[in-house]
């Protein structure tokens, strides 16, 4: 990956781009790596796939894990070319635009922003319980979506203070969710081990318990496993308070991806080997692998601290996620296309975007009352990992049309060189597949017995969103208002 000499500053790049520097500047390149690592946070990430993948294929799931990682890497480069060259918040919308079209860009921008405001939803409504074992008390279904709208709430009150606060939250909180993991993950690893490394290539027979045979399991964990290593786009979210955010962003992204991604991977193994019975996992038995393999190897006084470490996670990451969807509604209002451009755009003076920090909390609030149901929830986590790879399939395909119709050519900082057409092919291909492994229905992948519709959720998740989008698109025609913005000169070498 080669880098190009961009001279403007980042408000002039800004305003050669037609916007105005209305939001702060003033994160550095570890400010924005710490905003996509704590979105993916390896923490959250693992709790999310560890069960359901050692569920379906016992001690081999985590070869799924470093598939996923590759697969994304190839979107990251992408997205880094992207980001180079137009370094605005509201990345999908933006990039889209330029590349093939309003229309296009619209519905892109649609779909990434409520994938990640019901990603906010799930996220506040996971951390509830670990939230309850803090303090000792017991959940109950109404209690728990409380305490999730208080959780938001909070998380919404910093981000509204300014970037500033939510950098020192974020960067504090990821600093501790980083420690503990890899002590714990080294020290699992090391010291409290109970099998051999030949497990991580056995699926135990989870074929016989789930009823899939070896390729249907391996594709339902690919399915799984690439939620832990989605978020690293909340880097481009913030790329109008990063300082060189034409060179950091891109950094920041690669960064942020992959050291989650080797936590990740460290402690899936360290789970995998230190439990003391994977075939109660797979019998459903064990519906919390991580903390049983934790408290095993360290003792119960271990408990109380991991619960801590688990809810500071949940915290960075929320905050962070939160930040992301406010800018990117920011982005679109500012346009005048979204619903209620006029409030929504507003930015506070703390210049903080508050319109969207508002709009993107009622959004995810509006849903919680699905966790009084937990089959609700359960449809909505499904419906939000395959909305976000919708946006990363539609992104690499739009960049990789421009390429090979000639109407792009990276000019960014950052660019792919000879190698940019292949990489980009590669991600269509990767977040093509994945979008259909997502969304294909499968019984595996829900609690026995769940209703039908949790079985096709991704998919008629997916088809709601989408059809509404379509229809504000075609009512209220949003498309009309975006106009052609002049690209910036780049020096020439």
């Amino acid at each position: 990956m080669t880098e190009r000499t961009v001279p403007s500053s980042d408000a002039e790049r800004l305003a050669a781009l037609g916007y105005r520097q209305e939001l702060r500047r003033s994160l550095g390149v570890l400010g924005n790596i710490s905003m996509g690592f704590a979105v993916v946070s390896p923490v959250v990430g693992l709790y999310a796939v560890a069960q359901v993948g050692m569920s379906i294929q016992g001690g081999a799931w985590i070869w799924a894990l470093p598939v996923c990682l590759l697969g994304q890497l190839l979107v990251v480069a992408v997205y880094s070319e992207l980001a180079s060259q137009w370094p605005l918040a509201g990345g999908a919308y933006q990039w889209a635009r330029r590349l093939v079209g309003p229309g296009f860009a619209w519905m892109s921008g649609w779909l990434w922003q409520f994938a990640v405001m019901f990603a906010n939803t799930t996220v506040a409504y996971l951390a509830a319980p670990w939230l309850f074992a803090l303090v000792g008390a017991t959940p109950t279904p109404v209690g728990l979506v409380l305490v999730a709208a208080a959780f938001m709430l909070c998380c919404t009150l910093v981000n509204a203070y300014g970037i500033n606060l939510l950098r020192w939250f974020v960067s504090a909180g990821i600093a501790a969710e980083l420690i503990a993991s890899v002590l714990v993950g080294l020290a699992l690893l090391l010291f409290f081990r109970q099998h051999g490394f030949a497990l991580l290539t056995d699926t135990l027979d989870a074929s016989a318990v789930t009823g899939t045979g070896g390729l249907g399991s391996l594709l339902a964990v690919i399915a799984v496993g690439g939620w832990a290593f989605i978020g690293f786009d909340a880097c481009v979210s913030t790329a109008e308070e990063t300082k060189d955010a034409a060179r950091q962003v891109p950094r920041a992204m690669r960064w942020a991806l992959l050291s989650v991604g080797v936590v990740v991977i460290l402690n899936a193994v360290s789970v995998v080997l230190a439990h003391p019975d994977p075939a109660a996992v797979i019998a459903g038995q064990d519906l919390d692998p991580v903390t049983t393999a934790v408290v095993t190897g360290f003792g119960d006084w271990s408990a109380k601290p991991f619960v801590l470490v688990v809810v500071v996670s949940f915290t960075a990451c929320l905050m962070a996620s939160q930040g992301g969807a406010a800018r990117g509604l920011y982005s679109l209002a500012r346009d005048g296309v979204f619903p209620f451009s006029r409030q929504v755009r507003k930015v506070n003076r703390r210049q903080a975007p508050i319109g969207g920090l508002v709009a993107a909390t009622l959004v995810s609030a509006a849903a919680l009352p699905l966790g009084l149901e937990s089959t609700a929830i359960g449809s909505l986590i499904t419906f939000g990992s395959a909305a976000t790879f919708l946006p990363f399939f539609l992104l690499s395909v739009a960049a990789l049309t421009a390429r090979l119709r000639g109407t792009w050519r990276p000019a960014g900082a950052v660019s792919l060189g000879r190698w940019g057409t292949p990489v980009n092919l590669l991600a269509v291909l990767w977040t093509g597949f994945e979008v259909v492994n997502i969304c294909w229905p499968r019984a595996v992948l829900v609690p026995p017995g769940a209703p039908w519709y949790q079985v096709w959720a991704a998919l008629l998740g997916v088809g709601l969103v989408t059809l509404t989008g379509l229809g504000y698109l075609l009512v209220r025609r949003p498309q009309r208002l975006m106009t052609a913005q002049p690209e910036p000169e780049l020096a020439t070498a």
